[in-house]
C-alpha cells in the first residue's frame, strides 16, 4: 500500500519526511474510514429506529429483539470476517459493514428503546386528545421528547465504530487501521503512531460535530 519504508528512520516515532512524502495515501486512508463509518451508523439508526419504534410497547418483542443484538455483539469479528468471506468475497465492502452494523445495533437499539420509553403517557394523551394520527404522534411528539437519547446513541455508536473499523485492516481494506498494520508488519514505528493519533483526532473530531448538530437538533434544551 505505502511503499518501501527502508529509506525512512524506522526508530523514530514520526518520521516527518515519510509523512510528507505520503500524504495522499494517509487521506485517502482517512476518508475511507470516515466513510466507513458514516455507512455503518447510518445503517444501524436505519435498521434500530423502526425496531426500537416497534418494540417500544410489545415487552416480548423488545426482550428478543435486545437478546438478538447482544448475541450478535458477542461474535468476534474476524469470526464474523471468515464467516463472511465465501459469500461476500475478501475486497467487498460488505465484509465490513455486515459486521460493524450488527455491533451497533445493541447500543442503538438500548439508547432509542429507552429514549421512546422516556416520553411522558400525558404527551402521547394529548397527542390522541389532539386527532394525531399514529405516525402525526411519532413524528411530532415522540421522537421530539427521544432525540436526546437518540443522539446520545448515535454519538456512543460513531465513536465505537471508528474504533472497530481499524479492525478491519486484517482482511486489507483500506482504513487507518491499515497503517498500524503495516507499521506492526514493517516494524515502522510511524506508520503505527500516524494511524492510532489519525484516529483519535478523527473520534474526538465526529463527536463534538454530532455534540453541535444534537444541540441544534434541540434548541429548547439550550433555551432551559
Amino acid at each position: 500500500m505505502l511503499g518501501q519504508v527502508r529509506s525512512y528512520d524506522g526508530n523514530a516515532w514520526v518520521d516527518w519526511q515519510w509523512v510528507g512524502d505520503h500524504l495522499d495515501e494517509i487521506r485517502k486512508a482517512a476518508q475511507t474510514h470516515l466513510v466507513v463509518t458514516v455507512e455503518v451508523v447510518v445503517l444501524g439508526v436505519l435498521i434500530a429506529l423502526p425496531l426500537a419504534l416497534a418494540t417500544a410497547r410489545r415487552p416480548r418483542l423488545r426482550s428478543i429483539v435486545l437478546g438478538v443484538s447482544s448475541l450478535l455483539y458477542t461474535i468476534p469479528s474476524l469470526a464474523a470476517f471468515a464467516l463472511l468471506i465465501p459469500y461476500t468475497g475478501l475486497t467487498s465492502r460488505w465484509t465490513v459493514l455486515i459486521p460493524l452494523v450488527s455491533y451497533t445495533l445493541v447500543v442503538l437499539l438500548r439508547n432509542f428503546i429507552s429514549g421512546f420509553d422516556a416520553v411522558p403517557p400525558e404527551a402521547r394523551a394529548a397527542a390522541d386528545g389532539m386527532g394525531f394520527s399514529q405516525r402525526q404522534r411519532v413524528l411530532r411528539v415522540e421522537l421530539p421528547l427521544a432525540l436526546p437519547a437518540i443522539m446520545a446513541g448515535v454519538r456512543l455508536a460513531t465513536v465505537s465504530t471508528i474504533g472497530l473499523v481499524t479492525v478491519s485492516a486484517i482482511i486489507g481494506q483500506q482504513s487507518l487501521g491499515l497503517l498500524i498494520r503495516d507499521g506492526l508488519e514493517r516494524d515502522f514505528r510511524t506508520l503505527i503512531v500516524v494511524g492510532a493519533v489519525l484516529a483519535l483526532v478523527l473520534a474526538v473530531a465526529v463527536d463534538l460535530l454530532l455534540s453541535a448538530f444534537s444541540r441544534a437538533l434541540m434548541p429548547w434544551r439550550r433555551a432551559r
